[in-house]
């Protein structure tokens, strides 16, 4: 096959960034042609504020390079990874008017939700799902706390709802999950147009040992993660477990203060990959405390690859990656006494944890390898391309 990859790039790249790049190189290794289309958002500083405001609802420059890139080659997929702000759903346009199939992944909850997270004021908000305009994000200025700026992105979604784009210039939507599937049809996205295809990890880092006597941390410093349910747990514990912190955000300083505060905290900050995989393969488990809905949580199962179970607010997407009792143990999100005695019960039931190092190997293995992913993979493209033919 030869496929069309179009992303933009957030502008602090991410776990979805290496998700997208990860699924484009398995599509390389396995001998089909890929190439790529990209904006990055570093730019959007050097940008007029409402330039990118008319960008983000139309981008003209974008619509015209897929237009050319599909002149020049014969592609029989375009996927669409994440297209905000600077390529705008122009780029479904685009592939589409070039008799392009048009496929989605649903990377966030952007087309539901102006900030993207249905997450404000510290707390899961629902108050634009279904919502034709999406007028409350504009008053509580959700995106980028603006309401200028809000305003830009709830005007992208009305309009393109208005067109309608996203019933009629995509072919078919990947979710990440069931999740993020089921308030994808709640938002009004036609329910046979979704496919559900996890990420996955690749290649396989290997088994750790859990032998490094501490709980860990990977991911944004930021509010919706859940930094200050961990830091509050980790001052409850009775039995003084070390928590290493793997990341940076706007939560930064606090967690810095934190580990000043407290001695059995540690902030390490960024990390290379490499470093990363290592910890977690050596981490007793790994806390998972995001208070937002997420769309995966894709170091839940790079912990799986480690062998490493997870204790995971019962919230979201990341709820539906753990099996209670086998992959790990959920808690009340945002609820740090729970989650402290959640650490505590695993901590007083070392036969069960290390059951549970074995079972999320298996579930790694059997549910998230290249091998299989691939497979659901090219079955998607290969029902678009037919339903399209």
């Amino acid at each position: 096959m030869h496929i069309l990859s179009i992303h933009n790039l957030y502008q602090i790249r991410g776990g979805e960034d290496e998700s997208c790049e990860s699924e484009r190189r398995l599509l390389q290794d396995m001998g089909h042609t890929v190439d790529v289309y990209e904006a990055d958002n570093k730019i959007i500083s050097t940008l007029n504020p409402l330039r990118a405001a008319v960008k983000t609802i139309w981008s003209t420059p974008a619509y015209r390079d897929v237009t050319r890139l599909a002149q020049k080659s014969s592609y029989d997929i375009a996927h669409i990874q994440n297209f905000f702000p600077l390529l705008s759903p122009s780029v479904h346009y685009a592939a589409k008017a070039s008799g392009i199939p048009v496929i989605q992944t649903i990377r966030n909850y952007r087309l539901l939700c102006p900030n993207a997270l249905f997450f404000r004021d510290n707390q899961v908000c629902e108050d634009c799902l279904g919502r034709f305009v999406p007028w409350p994000a504009v008053a509580h200025g959700c995106y980028r706390q603006s309401k200028a700026a809000s305003l830009a992105v709830a005007t992208m979604l009305t309009v393109h709802r208005m067109l309608p784009t996203w019933t009629k210039q995509v072919d078919a939507y990947i979710a990440l999950t069931q999740f993020s599937r089921q308030k994808m049809i709640e938002g009004g996205l036609p329910k046979e147009k979704i496919f559900v295809k996890p990420n996955f990890v690749h290649p396989d880092p290997g088994v750790g040992e859990g032998q490094g006597g501490f709980a860990l941390f990977v991911g944004r410093l930021s509010v919706e993660k859940g930094l200050d349910t961990l830091l509050s747990a980790w001052r409850l514990l009775k039995y003084k477990i070390p928590l290493k912190i793997i990341g940076d955000g706007p939560l930064a300083d606090q967690v810095q203060s934190a580990a000043q505060e407290v001695p059995w905290i540690e902030w390490l900050g960024r990390k290379p990959l490499v470093e990363v995989y290592e910890l977690i393969g050596q981490a007793r488990f790994l806390v998972f405390p995001s208070k937002w809905y997420e769309t995966f949580g894709r170091v839940a199962i790079e912990a799986f690859a480690k062998s490493t179970p997870v204790i995971a607010a019962d919230i979201g997407a990341i709820a539906e990656l753990i099996e209670e009792g086998r992959t790990g143990i959920k808690f009340r999100p945002g609820d740090p006494q729970d989650l402290a005695e959640k650490v505590e019960w695993l901590l007083d039931h070392p036969v069960e944890l290390n059951q549970m190092r074995q079972e999320v190997r298996i579930a790694y293995e059997t549910q998230y390898t290249a091998k299989q992913n691939y497979q659901q993979l090219m079955n998607i493209y290969e029902q678009v391309a037919r339903n399209c033919s």
